[in-house]
């Protein structure tokens, strides 16, 4: 069995590292690559950092960061924001990254994920699927998938769309909750348990973090491969001072049951 993983995500946006809610409102919160020097420090299992703009700007990848991160980084990390072919996931890998996430470019066209996964192996495949919640009929809870940054409808079915990748084998699935984005409420224990249900493959949940027992929740109740969280490692308190943190050994020797 794949021992837990607890994440950071980092989100980046112009060239800043910053904190949204709900996918708006970012809220600036430091330097990239400090608060990679700060994580370095307290052994985090690994990092996901997004270029929150590449995509909605139609930028490629930002090389230099990723370089700049790969020198920096003590730990695997994944990056994310405006791949779209297989040279810049292939560029990626190359300059050092671990794992390489793609959101609207997947959703677009699936047959990117296997040419992908034949050129950097599909181990290192990350798929970032953006939701929100939505009532259907008789009360019924679903979820719509969105692009660029949560402000387009995909139009793809998240059951439907999660088989396709399921079938595809990619390494992993990132699913971001855009309505627990930055609230620190937990994490949306419905759509977790639809996504476990209908995958057999690597699930990371990034969205609604609050405290060490929502992590702690997640691994135990749902065999979470990833629990991602963003607030959580980087505000204190109920008046969200920045303050770069993350679980020490005990700490994390509880909220993972000493896996």
């Amino acid at each position: 069995m794949l021992r837990s993983r607890i994440i950071p995500c980092l989100l980046v946006h112009n060239k800043g590292l910053v904190k949204t809610t709900g996918f708006k409102d970012p809220k600036y919160v430091g330097d990239l690559l400090n608060a990679v020097k700060i994580f370095n420090e307290k052994e985090v299992d690994e990092l996901m950092v997004l270029d929150i703009d590449a995509t909605v700007e139609d930028r490629e990848p930002n090389l230099e960061l990723i370089k700049n991160l790969a020198i920096e980084c003590r730990m695997p990390f994944c990056y994310g924001g405006g791949v779209t072919t297989v040279d810049q996931a292939k560029n990626i890998i190359k300059l050092g990254a671990e794992k390489v996430a793609l959101s609207s470019a997947a959703i677009n066209d699936t047959s990117l994920l296997r040419k992908m996964g034949e050129a950097v192996g599909s181990q290192s495949v990350v798929v970032v699927i953006d939701v929100k919640k939505k009532k259907g009929l008789l009360g019924k809870t679903t979820y719509e998938i969105y692009t660029k940054n949560g402000r387009e409808k995909s139009g793809k079915k998240l059951e439907n769309f999660l088989k396709e990748l399921n079938d595809i084998g990619v390494g992993e699935i990132v699913i971001n909750s855009i309505d627990r984005d930055g609230t620190m409420e937990g994490y949306d224990n419905t759509l977790v348990k639809l996504v476990r249900d209908a995958v057999d493959i690597p699930i990371t949940i990034l969205g609604g973090a609050g405290s060490h027992e929502d992590i702690k929740s997640l691994i135990k109740d749902y065999k979470i491969i990833g629990a991602a969280a963003g607030s959580l490692f980087v505000f204190k308190g109920k008046y969200r001072a920045v303050l770069i943190n993350y679980p020490n050994r005990i700490e994390k020797r509880n909220i993972l049951n000493n896996q």
